[in-house]
């Protein structure tokens, strides 16, 4: 694998892009060759939502989010659903599914499941996008391939924050988010077999971006092939012990490829 340091000068795309296999005696051809492939071959793209498409809460704490359900379960005395290590998790997700793993499909869930979208809209206005992800939206659109949102934010958080961003019409009606059987999360493809059918798209027609291992499983389970966007090292590290084989730490390199400048 080769890396070199990201800075405000012009580099090719081996300076964002990272592959489990690439010789380094010929990075930029062999790296920009696998990403060309998954790219072309995509006529639908289902993205993940928190992470390539924006940051959510780059200005709303998820810890505190977290926090803020752990105090309403205190309040209601129902801590004692939550381990200990539950309690102090900084994603409010890991709450969320704790207490439905124990009260599935309960009035409970359903309650906390509104909460946390309720905080998911208030973090809207102060999201991060992702660098390179609008434009990438749009060309993606206007060479005519068809995009989806499959998420376990709620439906209802993605579809304020596309429509402050201007880019809603690129993706609707496709946006597949969280509903209160949240069994269906990914790593389970429920969403993404629900956006394949509702498209009429064939599992091989499509490319899964996301950055997160879940996104991968699911991806696998639909039988989509996937592109894994990690921001960070850590989050590098993350996709590749999970078997990722294409990873861009930008999405400038997707889409130097779609402008046919890589």
């Amino acid at each position: 694998m080769v890396r070199r340091p990201l800075g405000n000068h012009h580099h090719g795309p081996d300076t964002l892009l990272v592959t489990s296999d690439t010789k380094q005696t010929d990075p930029v051809t062999a790296q920009t060759e696998e990403l060309r492939e998954l790219i072309t071959g995509a006529r639908f793209v289902l993205f993940d939502f928190d992470g390539p498409i924006c940051r959510l809460f780059a200005g709303y704490s998820a810890e505190e989010i977290a926090r803020e359900l752990v105090e309403w379960l205190e309040r209601q005395g129902l801590l004692w659903l939550l381990t200990a290590e539950e309690r102090v998790h900084p994603d409010p997700q890991v709450v969320l599914l704790a207490v439905n793993q124990r009260h599935p499909g309960s009035d409970l869930v359903a309650e906390l499941e509104e909460m946390l979208t309720q905080q998911e809209l208030r973090a809207v206005p102060t999201a991060q996008p992702t660098a390179y992800a609008d434009p990438l939206i749009r060309t993606w659109t206007a060479l005519g391939a068809r995009l989806a949102v499959t998420t376990n934010n709620s439906a209802r958080t993605v579809a304020a924050y596309l429509a402050g961003r201007g880019t809603a019409e690129c993706f609707a009606p496709h946006v597949y988010g969280r509903t209160h059987e949240l069994h269906q999360q990914k790593p389970d493809p429920y969403h993404l077999n629900r956006a394949l059918q509702a498209m009429g798209a064939a599992a091989g027609a499509a490319l899964m971006i996301g950055d997160a291992p879940s996104d991968l499983r699911a991806a696998e389970q639909a039988g989509v092939p996937f592109l894994g966007y990690a921001r960070d090292e850590y989050k590098e590290k993350l996709l590749r012990d999970a078997g990722a084989a294409v990873i861009v730490r930008s999405l400038e390199a997707v889409l130097r490829v779609l402008r046919g400048r890589a």
